[in-house]
């Protein structure tokens, strides 16, 4: 007899998203959790979104009960008309990663709210700073992912870069994080701004902890390349980061780390590009 046929069945993403959001019956809540205990990594999966969703309720909550301002419903029609452009981005289901999204546009357009200004203002006016908070909210979508957090493994590392290479028009080159606890899970193509493409890297370590090299042109309010810049930290929005721009190319780290720890990322990453 083969020993795996006594395997219990894996946890389905789904149950563990209904579980995340309270959505369960409290009689199927507990067969679940108890479920749950025979199966370390889907547990640890399970307290991670528990963990990021009281983080970004807690963080947004005094929003609640705020009225809806008129930059949050222009933001959401943005979102909308790039969602139906761009669905490659949206490959995340279930309700804790909707409560994610939504959080996610709630914090883009409460600093919209706050500076009165849209996202073509910031772009123009930050270029950097816009494409870094670009990293944090692509960081944001794609981190919680458990079967597709990647287009392409690392395990096809020359094709992706080949790939990304030509679509973003620039030789690049993965950075080697194995040093630092970090092992390249893969990379995908994301939509950039005035039509561009953009890239994203991900890495992961031993104990599931994740994060993003983004990078791509980055273009100032007159057309040309935008200026260089030294690293600078984006510390608001969903997840902290360090970004820099190199000969009109943007590069951003974005993680769930303390800032040493993304600050000696980024200069790794720098000294290998």
């Amino acid at each position: 007899m083969d020993p795996r046929q006594d395997d219990p069945a894996p946890i389905p993403e789904d149950d563990l998203h209904a579980l995340v959001d309270a959505r369960l019956a409290p009689e199927d809540a507990a067969a679940l959790r108890r479920r749950l205990a025979a199966d370390p990594q889907a547990k640890a999966t399970a307290a991670a979104w528990q963990a990021q969703r009281d983080e970004l309720r807690g963080r947004y909550a005094q929003m609640e009960d705020l009225p809806l301002p008129a930059s949050l419903v222009a933001t959401a029609q943005r979102a909308e008309r790039a969602l139906a452009q761009t669905s490659q981005w949206w490959r995340w289901g279930g309700m804790a990663a909707a409560l994610l999204l939504a959080f996610g546009m709630g914090w883009l357009a409460s600093s919209q709210w706050r500076t009165d200004h849209g996202d073509t203002a910031l772009a123009r006016s930050e270029p950097a700073r816009h494409f870094a908070r670009q990293a944090a909210m692509a960081y944001a979508v794609f981190q919680p992912e458990v079967r597709h957090p990647v287009e392409v493994t690392a395990a096809q590392q020359d094709h992706l870069v080949q790939w990304l290479s030509k679509r973003l028009g620039r030789q690049l080159k993965v950075p080697v994080l194995t040093a630092q606890g970090y092992e390249l899970v893969g990379g995908r193509l994301l939509p950039g701004d005035d039509g561009g493409a953009r890239a994203q890297f991900m890495y992961q370590n031993s104990a599931g902890q994740r994060i993003t090299l983004y990078l791509g042109a980055v273009k100032s309010d007159v057309g040309g390349a935008a200026r260089e810049t030294a690293f600078r930290f984006l510390q608001e929005g969903p997840v902290p980061g360090f970004y820099w721009v190199d000969q009109g190319f943007g590069y951003a780290i974005s993680g769930t780390l303390p800032r040493p720890a993304l600050q000696e990322l980024a200069k790794v990453v720098y000294g290998q590009l």
